[in-house]
């Protein structure tokens, strides 16, 4: 059965850890949703790239997903943790399903969830204010159970590899690898 994905795009998201994490689920055979938490399809990142998202969250197909993942950047981790329409796909996501965040949103949208409590995870440098109850490890990605963290754009590649590895397998992981010449 074909994998699926939901990742959520907000204004001011950061462009690369949200395209990255899109463009190796994509050639991994996951099959991606971009949905857009304002009322419009267009979603303009925190450098100025604007991205056509499939659906709005207000409308959107609530069917699960293997995966929802959660881009980074500023304010565009805020805008996230600001829309009740993501935590509550969130919470229910995270009780079976891979959740996965990169850079603010680990702090800006899952510590305040909760989710993030007894957990091991990392965010980007100086972004643990935002959640400071949680214990950030220095790791560039962090996995525990079935939440996968990443600290920052440069591992959104290593991020998208542990992901492609958990939703489709370590075969999978590696023809992407070889794919996007990793380590070659």
């Amino acid at each position: 059965m074909k994998k699926t994905a939901i990742i959520f795009f907000a204004d001011g998201f950061e462009e690369v850890e949200a395209l990255t994490v899109y463009d190796g689920l994509v050639r991994a055979g996951v099959s991606v949703r971009k949905i857009s938490v304002s009322s419009s399809l267009s979603v303009t990142s925190s450098h100025n790239v604007t991205i056509q998202c499939d659906e709005c969250v207000q409308t959107m197909d609530k069917s699960p997903a293997d995966l929802v993942f959660l881009p980074g950047g500023m304010p565009g981790s805020s805008n996230l943790a600001q829309c009740w329409a993501v935590n509550e796909c969130i919470v229910r996501h995270v009780q079976d399903r891979l959740v996965s965040a990169i850079c603010a949103a680990p702090a800006v949208v899952l510590g305040p969830l909760g989710l993030l409590d007894g957990k091991k995870a990392t965010c980007y440098p100086g972004c643990e204010e935002y959640w400071p109850s949680v214990t950030y490890s220095s790791e560039g990605v962090v996995e525990d159970g079935n939440i996968i963290t990443a600290k920052s754009v440069a591992w959104a590649w290593p991020l998208t590899f542990r992901l492609v590895e958990r939703l489709c397998g370590q075969a999978e992981a590696e023809k992407l690898k070889k794919a996007v010449c990793w380590n070659s």
